[in-house]
């Protein structure tokens, strides 16, 4: 399956999992990404030009799963009516997202196989190349924000934890660790390459589930 099908599927993917923090942080009372004119589908509104564009192209031309992220839509976590539990709704919110994405593709693409003397087949169509495209990158981009490392979605359940005198600086931590995770991502993905038998199993698990 050529690349550009997992490069379309990678933006509108992280796009809808930082609209999902936005708006359930509106419902929980933070109407921050709302006045930011940020509770949109428009691209131009979310799209980083590295982490939403140049670093999924670099990873998905190194055969590297495919990672990035679009512009963090702000929350503002005092104005949430109850901080410490719905800020943890606010950042699973987006791998909730992602993995409801990656259902929906999965059901498709499950009805859309199809099997001859005991083998599963899926047609080469463009519709079914990018819903399958669409499926994993969804997939991968959940488990990988459901690490417990800040500032991905996962250190939520950490910062749960974290005692209410000391959330100012961890607030400051989590907004200054991405680009310190980014490069950390990178360099493992060109020398120690740590975890990508475990995603390259994910994949297969997922469209092997597909398939029975």
């Amino acid at each position: 399956m050529s690349n550009i099908y997992y490069f379309l599927a990678i933006i509108p993917a992280i796009i809808l999992h930082e609209v999902s923090h936005g708006y359930v942080a509106y419902l929980c009372g933070d109407p921050t990404a709302k006045n930011a004119k940020r509770l949109t589908l428009n691209p131009i509104r979310h799209v980083d030009p590295f982490g939403t564009l140049i670093l999924p192209l670099v990873l998905i031309v190194s055969h590297i799963p495919p990672i990035g992220y679009a512009k963090p839509v702000p929350v503002n976590v005092s104005r949430l009516r109850k901080p410490r539990n719905q800020s943890v709704y606010v950042s699973l919110a987006g791998p909730l997202t992602n993995i409801v994405l990656s259902a929906l593709a999965f059901l498709y693409i499950k009805h859309a196989i199809v099997h001859l003397n005991g083998q599963a087949y899926l047609t080469s169509t463009t519709i079914n190349n990018y819903v399958l495209a669409f499926g994993l990158v969804n997939m991968l981009l959940a488990v990988f924000n459901l690490l417990p490392i800040p500032p991905l979605d996962g250190s939520a359940v950490i910062e749960r934890f974290v005692p209410r005198r000391h959330l100012p600086a961890y607030y400051n931590l989590r907004a200054r660790a991405l680009p310190i995770v980014m490069a950390l991502l990178i360099l493992n993905a060109i020398t120690l390459h740590l975890g990508e038998t475990w995603f390259g199993s994910l994949q297969n698990w997922w469209l092997n589930l597909a398939a029975s």
